[in-house]
């Protein structure tokens, strides 16, 4: 999504480094590409843990290509803001576009050169389009809070850190207001992606640390 803010911190490159080593067997025994997804609530470093990932696997000398969940909500973020708003049932999986990601990462499955998809333009709440070039990339990965729903995935990787546990992460990236609504938006999130967990190859927990299934 253009206009994101992403910090990656030494926790977030902690973790990488193990989920690289862990993986990088599989990586190179598979003939064709690579995935592996990332999810957690909101402001859990979905996004940072994947850059941490691309960036440990660049050290090895493997290409990452990273798709965010982001650019595949229906509407953009400040229209759909708007359609919560108005109908709180909207909040959830339906929102996003995961059949066109699954689509996206299938394809890059298949050998694709290139995939064109969604890009969020934050700053002006539209989405238009991108082409991800994904010739030399072995590694792709997709982020984002429903993504352990997605079917052409290798690796699941799910971040265990709830909305209390993430709001100084999600105050520094100063993405949306802090008011009743929002929490409530969250509370409903964190029921539906908690469930999520039991879904994953690797879980990182609310305070970093990584366990392997």
């Amino acid at each position: 999504m253009r206009g994101d803010i992403i910090i990656v911190e030494d926790h977030h490159r902690a973790a990488a480094v193990q989920i690289v080593e862990h993986t990088t067997a599989a990586v190179g025994a598979k003939p064709g590409r690579y995935t592996i997804t990332v999810a957690g609530e909101s402001g859990s470093g979905k996004s940072e843990t994947a850059q941490a990932i691309a960036e440990a696997f660049a050290e090895r000398t493997v290409t990452v290509a990273i798709y965010q969940q982001d650019d595949y909500f229906i509407h953009p973020p400040k229209t759909n803001d708007r359609t919560r708003r108005e109908d709180i049932g909207w909040v959830g999986p339906g929102e996003v576009r995961l059949d066109l990601l699954d689509q996206h990462l299938g394809a890059a499955l298949d050998g694709a050169d290139q995939v064109e998809k969604p890009l969020v333009m934050y700053a002006e709440d539209r989405v238009a389009s991108e082409v991800m070039d994904l010739r030399g990339v072995k590694v792709v990965i997709a982020e984002g809070t429903y993504t352990s729903l997605l079917e052409h995935v290798d690796t699941r990787v799910f971040i265990a850190r709830n909305r209390l546990d993430t709001m100084e992460h999600r105050m520094k990236r100063g993405r949306e207001d802090f008011d009743p609504f929002i929490e409530e938006v969250l509370t409903i999130e964190h029921d539906i992606i908690s469930q999520h967990q039991g879904l994953a190859d690797v879980v990182i927990t609310r305070d970093y640390a990584v366990e392997f299934s």
